[in-house]
């Protein structure tokens, strides 16, 4: 994961969302079909809840000012979501499509 999607999603998990303490919490929170497993679509709308809070003027640009430690290369929600995909695509283990409890709790590769 880059070092600018991990502090974006560091940043805001806090206050963005209720803190998630176990895998099966996660995945359960992430799984908006209920089908015991993540797919791409359900991976990047829950993550995007990271961007959405830093973008504090809304432009679908994060800024130096809006990143964490206000520095950083601008980056648009197409390239924050493409980071994501690579990300989801690093943990599909078995590269079925979808994230199960065991893969959703390793780091990416």
């Amino acid at each position: 994961m880059s070092v600018l999607v991990a502090s974006v999603v560091a940043a805001a998990v806090p206050t963005l969302r209720a803190q998630v303490t176990e895998t099966g919490e996660y995945l359960a929170r992430m799984d908006g079909d209920g089908d015991g497993r993540v797919s791409l679509a359900e991976y990047l709308d829950w993550m995007s809840y990271a961007f959405d809070g830093m973008d504090r003027n809304g432009d679908g640009v994060l800024t130096a000012d809006e990143q964490p430690g206000g520095k950083g290369k601008p980056i648009n929600r197409a390239e924050y979501r493409a980071r994501l995909t690579d990300r989801f695509n690093r943990q599909d283990l078995n590269r079925d499509g979808f994230l199960d409890a065991r893969e959703l709790a390793a780091p990416p590769r």
